[in-house]
């Protein structure tokens, strides 16, 4: 076998040459590649460029001689401009100056021909510019053709100019202005007819959509110089957005399109916008019938778009448009019609008449219906302040409990408020969006949603209703009280919501009177236990009833002219009931509730009595004991730590009311109490660690000892502190737990270097200076001969602790 054949060909009998050989035979291959990639992008680039002067009517480039293999050309860069673009470019430069030069020509230069020569040399350029894109249209060069047909209809409107100041210097300039326009509008419009009516030419993009720019102004001129109003101006301009519309509809050519699109729009615009202007201005049915006929007008206008408009879209904005111009107008004849209490119900009537009689195409239908809830969402946003007033009002009664009864609702009400005016039918307006909401939406999706739209209306409905119509005051809370009650009734959670927020609001306007307040407080004590009895979201219901006791208690003992830490005696009641109502309800939500509610009535009872030191050690004996009750269920077991934080607290009262200053009558409860938990714990889980069960609590009186006893000059402390952390060291090291033993050694240590410290103060100052360098010296060579030996020693201290507990 050759040596220079491997052992994988035998198999296969298929040649593979060696690395350095299949390398150079790669290198070849890509190069050949790469050579034959240059002349394809070199044929590329050539056809591109033959492609796009063939466009633009110049004449082709030479074709390049592809390079051979043995010479191998890089493609050049993409160009960042396109031949066509920068040729666009530089016609739009060449004719803008040319533009500009005319007007210079026209306005200012060579006087010494005066008006009328300029006129003439205009005139003659400006029928040779005219008429020079007919020759270039058939050479194909569209491109330069529109250029010279811009600069063209740019001369003619300064040979307007010029005409005026040769021939017709007198005349009135809005009607000159007025017949220019007309004419230019005919003259470029024929112009691009005829230049599209060549043989062999396309037509030009700008003559048309210039004269249709142009015409813009027709109309508008024309009534400005017949001294018409704004109502003419308007139908004018309206006029000339159906002209518009009309073009955009019929014609074919987009450039054309697009201008009508733009102009209609904006004539509409501006037309419908001065309508409705005029109808809100108004001040007789006169004025109001005429800016509604503009009104309808344009709705008519906007219609027929909608019915001939070839998409939905479209279709849906000229109609929702249209919608909205009668709507407008037919309000606003409505509004001068009536009192002016009655403008938004007029105009909400409108609305919901349009979308309820409508007829026609889906996208027509839509359009009316967008509009109809667009008026209906004003009319509600109008009745917002007034509801808000209502609801939000009475608040102001927190800062003047019991100062009278107010004239009636509107007053208790609005006592710091700005009731807005004409709000006398805000109730009317809320109910019938209510209905029409309620009625007209039927999807399973969303009627729900609507029916709960439907109710939080109603319900604002009848609490904005006694303020509006300015009902007695007790009227106002009954009314209030049966919408509470009503509501209550159904098991719905956006009903209880409302129902919780009216019972809000009548317990902020019954403070205006002391019976109002204890009857309605009470009365909503009762409703709401019983809503709750009865499952009416119960956990939401549970907690009004019990804070509607708590304020209860508060006004009853208020009224009894009871001190308030006696009441706080009464409101304790509250909280015990609570725990027992806790104990006995099977939902976990309602439970939570509940107790969470008796918590803040006992910390309410707790903030009452906090002046009296007596009488705050009860309420928190009796806080501990209702916790301690709690802790006996077996799922509130951890209600006894709170119990007994109660009672230590119940007992630092008391001492500090004795004048106790002796900090371990403060620290011994604590660490009883603690130390019991820790044992209780140890015994359930003995893996516990010594640190856990009995740490906190033997800190709690050791650490504030130590800190008294280094300020105590009796021996009774430090011997008593001694004798305790000698006992715990001793405890620790029999039982091996190590916070006993670490806490009592350590405080142990501490206490009696602090009983040492006089006298070693004594030996140093008897012993010379050199003695204590000298001793630590001598320390750190024993230390540094035994290093070794005190490592050992170390780690079998570190041992021993670790086994413990």
């Amino acid at each position: 076998m050759p040596a220079h054949v491997t052992r994988a060909t035998l198999p296969g009998m298929t040649h593979i040459p060696p690395p350095a050989d299949e390398l150079r035979l790669l290198d070849a291959e890509l190069w050949q590649l790469d050579a034959r990639r240059a002349q394809l992008l070199t044929r590329r680039a050539w056809l591109v460029a033959a492609l796009q002067h063939a466009a633009a009517g110049t004449a082709q480039p030479t074709a390049p001689v592809p390079p051979g293999p043995s010479a191998p050309r890089v493609p050049d860069a993409p160009s960042e401009a396109t031949a066509p673009g920068v040729q666009n470019v530089l016609l739009l430069l060449g004719g803008i100056l040319l533009t500009v030069a005319a007007m210079v020509f026209t306005l200012v230069s060579w006087g010494h021909l005066g008006i009328v020569g300029r006129s003439a040399v205009l005139g003659a350029v400006t029928l040779a510019v005219l008429g020079a894109p007919v020759p270039l249209l058939r050479r194909r060069l569209r491109s330069t053709a529109e250029a010279v047909a811009g600069l063209g209809l740019a001369l003619t409107s300064l040979d307007a100019y010029a005409l005026h100041e040769a021939a017709f210097p007198a005349a009135d300039g809005t009607t000159y202005a007025a017949l220019t326009f007309t004419v230019l509008g005919a003259v470029w419009s024929v112009y691009g007819t005829a230049l599209a009516a060549l043989p062999d030419s396309a037509a030009l993009r700008l003559p048309r959509p210039a004269a249709l720019t142009a015409a813009q102004l027709v109309l508008p001129l024309w009534a400005v110089s017949a001294d018409g109003d704004p109502h003419t101006i308007a139908v004018a301009v309206l006029l000339t957005a159906a002209f518009d519309a009309a073009v955009a509809l019929r014609t074919s050519e987009r450039a054309v399109r697009v201008v009508a699109v733009v102009c209609a729009a904006g004539a509409g615009g501006w037309g419908a916008l001065t309508a409705g202007l005029l109808s809100v201005d108004a001040a007789g049915p006169g004025a109001a019938a005429r800016a509604a006929a503009l009104l309808a007008l344009a709705a008519a206008i906007a219609l027929g778009v909608a019915r001939f408009a070839p998409g939905t879209g479209p279709a849906t904005g000229t109609a929702a448009t249209g919608a909205l111009c009668a709507v407008v107008g037919l309000g606003g004849v409505l509004r001068v019609s009536l009192p002016g209490d009655w403008a938004v119900p007029a105009y909400l009537a409108c609305g919901i008449a349009l979308s309820a009689g409508v007829r026609g195409p889906e996208a027509v239908r839509r359009g009316f219906a967008w509009v109809s809830v667009v008026v209906q969402a004003g009319a509600v946003l109008w009745s917002a302040p007034a509801v808000g007033v209502a609801l939000l009002g009475p608040t102001a009664w927190l800062g003047r409990v019991w100062s009278g009864v107010p004239a009636d609702a509107r007053a208790a009400a609005a006592t710091d408020a700005f009731w807005p005016p004409h709000a006398v039918t805000v109730p009317l307006v809320l109910l019938a969006v209510a209905a029409v909401t309620a009625t007209s939406v039927r999807g399973d999706e969303w009627r729900p949603r609507a029916l709960t739209a439907a109710l939080t209306l109603t319900w604002a409905a009848v609490l904005v209703t006694p303020a509006a119509l300015q009902l007695p005051y007790a009227v106002g809370l009954s009314v209030q009280g049966l919408l509470t009650l009503a509501l209550l009734a159904p098991a719905s959670r956006t009903a209880t919501g409302l129902a919780l927020g009216s019972s809000l609001g009548l317990v902020l306007l019954s403070l205006a009177a002391e019976p109002a307040t204890l009857t309605v407080l009470g009365s909503l004590t009762v409703v709401c236990a019983a809503a709750a009895r009865r499952g009416r979201s119960t956990p939401a219901t549970a907690s009004a009833a019990l804070g509607y006791a708590t304020a209860l208690a508060c006004a009853a003992g208020a009224a009894a002219d009871w001190r308030p830490e006696h009441i706080a005696l009464l409101v304790l009641a509250v909280p015990a009931a609570a725990a027992l109502v806790a104990a006995r309800t099977g939902d976990s939500a309602t439970t939570l509730a509940v107790e969470a509610t008796g918590a803040v009535a006992g910390l309410v009872a707790i903030g009452l009595a906090v002046f009296d030191l007596p009488l705050l050690a009860l309420v928190l004996s009796l806080c501990a004991v209702i916790a301690a009750g709690t802790a006996l269920r077996p799922d509130r077991r951890f209600a006894a730590h709170a119990a007994a934080v109660l009672f230590v607290l119940a007992s630092w009262v008391r001492l500090a009311d004795w004048r106790v200053d002796t900090p371990e009558a403060y620290t011994l409860p604590v660490t009883v109490l603690a130390l019991v938990v820790g044992v209780l714990r140890r015994r359930k889980d003995p893996r516990t660690s010594s640190w856990t069960a009995y740490g906190p609590g033997l800190a709690a009186t050791l650490l504030p000892s130590l800190a008294v006893t280094w300020y105590d000059p009796a021996w009774t402390r430090p011997l008593l502190l001694g004798a305790a952390a000698l006992a715990l060291t001793l405890l620790g090291a029999r039982h091996r737990l190590r916070a006993p033993l670490v806490l009592g050694g350590s405080v142990l240590t501490l206490d009696a270097l602090h009983q040492l410290a006089p006298y070693l103060a004594q030996v140093s100052d008897a012993l010379p200076r050199w003695v204590p360098p000298a001793l630590a010296g001598l320390l750190l060579l024993a230390l540094g001969a035994t290093y070794e030996q005190r490592l050992r020693d170390v780690r079998r201290v570190r041992e021993v602790l670790d086994r413990m507990r």
